[in-house]
C-alpha cells in the first residue's frame, strides 16, 4: 500500500502521543499539553498513513515561530533563516519501509519554498548510527553539538541547504502561487498569523 502524508487532525492527537512515547530513547517523551502546543503552533504537523493506520508524524517550525526548545534556540542564535524539524517519529513496525523518507521528501517540498535550509538534531547516545546515516544520506551534515540543559543529553546539530529556495524567492518573492499542494489549511493559518504580526 502507498504512504499518504497529510496534516494531522485534532482527534488523532492521542494516537500521536502514544506513537511518540513508544518510540524509545532517541525521541524525547511528550505529554498531552506539549502535544497541544505543537498542534496550535507548529507550522508543519503532518502524519503518515499506511494501510489505513497512522505510521508516524513529523513536527516542524519556522525560524520566527518563537519555539521554546533549547535546540531550536541553538540554531536561532547561529542562523537567521531555517525550517526546524522538532521531531520525526515512525512506528516501530513501519521502520525501514520508506515512511521516514516520505516525510522528509514532503517536509522538504514544504520548506524549500519558504526557507534556505532545514535543521534538526539527533541525540548522541547508543544506537544512533542508523539515524545519523539516514540523515547523512538525505543531505544533512553536522554543524555543531549541543548539550540540552533540560535533559543533559548531547545532540548532533544537523543542517541541509535547500538549493531551490533562492530560485523560488527570486521568482515569486513571498507571493507563492495559489495551488492546493502549496497552501493547506495549516499553512494558510500560519500565513494569516504572520500577516497580522503574530507568531506562527
Amino acid at each position: 500500500m502507498s504512504i499518504v502524508v497529510r496534516d494531522v487532525r485534532e482527534h488523532e492527537l492521542d494516537s500521536v502521543l502514544a506513537l511518540n512515547n513508544a518510540a524509545g530513547p532517541a525521541i524525547l517523551p511528550l505529554d498531552a499539553n506539549r502535544l497541544q502546543y505543537f498542534f496550535e503552533r507548529a507550522e508543519y504537523f503532518r502524519v503518515a498513513e499506511r494501510d489505513g493506520s497512522l505510521a508516524g508524524f513529523l513536527v516542524g517550525m519556522g525560524d520566527a515561530s518563537g519555539h521554546d526548545s533549547s535546540n531550536f534556540r541553538w540554531f536561532q542564535e547561529r542562523h537567521s533563516e531555517f525550517f526546524y524539524i522538532d521531531r520525526i517519529v515512525v512506528a516501530s513496525r513501519r521502520r525501514g519501509g520508506g515512511v521516514g523518507r516520505a516525510f522528509y521528501a514532503d517536509a522538504q517540498s514544504y520548506a524549500e519554498l519558504r526557507y534556505p535550509c532545514m535543521a534538526c538534531e539527533v541525540l548522541l547516545q547508543g544506537g544512533t548510527d542508523p539515524v545519523m546515516l539516514f540523515h547523512g544520506t538525505f543531505g544533512f551534515s553536522e554543524v555543531g553539538q549541543h548539550v540540552m540543559p533540560e535533559t543533559g543529553l548531547r545532540a548532533s546539530m544537523l543542517m541541509k541547504p535547500l538549493c531551490s529556495y533562492e530560485w523560488v524567492r527570486d521568482t515569486y518573492g513571498r507571493e507563492l502561487p495559489q495551488e492546493p499542494w502549496i497552501h493547506t489549511p495549516r499553512t494558510q493559518q500560519v500565513a494569516r498569523s504572520r500577516a497580522a504580526g503574530g507568531r506562527a
